[in-house]
């Protein structure tokens, strides 16, 4: 079964007034996202060893294998983006008391948290991604990997918040700065009342 691009949870006008304008989502989700997912299929139909795989799977098989880079990068990047249209909301920002307290318990307030965040999401050199991650020590942890890289190939734990710095997430709404798209998804586009702990 070919893997199949995701429906947005919200419209593509939806979060314009939280920082994210229709034309950076149209293009984004609409050009940038269906383009890894039709190039995955397409590897997948043209590689016996991947037929039938989970998307997880696939992810797992490719990591670090080089002439497997294109798969891994098209699966990673489809891995990530399901995780990422999620992340958002037309009403994010908010922090449930159950999260906020773990925030607290491990960063040491809700402040830290994000400027560990924005650390990460500012310090990854050209495209990638910023993470949050519960770790497999039960403690909340800020991370980052390049490209179409994620926390399942890395093993750092199981991805709670994906932000996307690729440029084309942000330059539309933001231009060149970064540090500016990342503090208003933090503030005001980020969905922490979908994370489980």
């Amino acid at each position: 079964m070919a893997f199949e691009l995701p429906a947005l949870p919200y419209t593509t006008a939806a979060l314009a007034a939280r920082g994210m304008c229709q034309e950076t989502l149209e293009l984004h989700h609409g050009k940038h996202h269906q383009a890894y997912v039709t190039a995955l299929n397409g590897f997948v139909a043209s590689n016996a060893a991947l037929a039938g795989k989970s998307l997880d799977e696939i992810v797992l098989l490719a990591n670090g294998k080089a002439d497997m880079a294109p798969v891994f990068n098209n699966a990673g990047q489809h891995w990530n983006h399901m995780l990422f249209w999620n992340n958002m909301s037309a009403t994010g920002g908010g922090i449930p008391a159950r999260l906020e307290a773990k925030l607290v318990e491990d960063f040491g307030s809700v402040q830290a948290f994000k400027d560990a965040f924005k650390t990460a999401a500012t310090t990854q050199f050209g495209s990638g991604w910023a993470w949050l991650v519960l770790a497999p020590d039960g403690k909340l942890k800020c991370t980052k990997t390049p490209n179409g890289s994620n926390p399942l190939a890395t093993g750092e734990g199981r991805a709670l918040l994906g932000c996307d710095v690729w440029e084309h997430s942000y330059y539309l709404d933001f231009r060149n700065r970064r540090p500016d798209y990342v503090q208003n998804w933090l503030d005001n586009l980020a969905n922490y009342e979908a994370i489980s702990l």
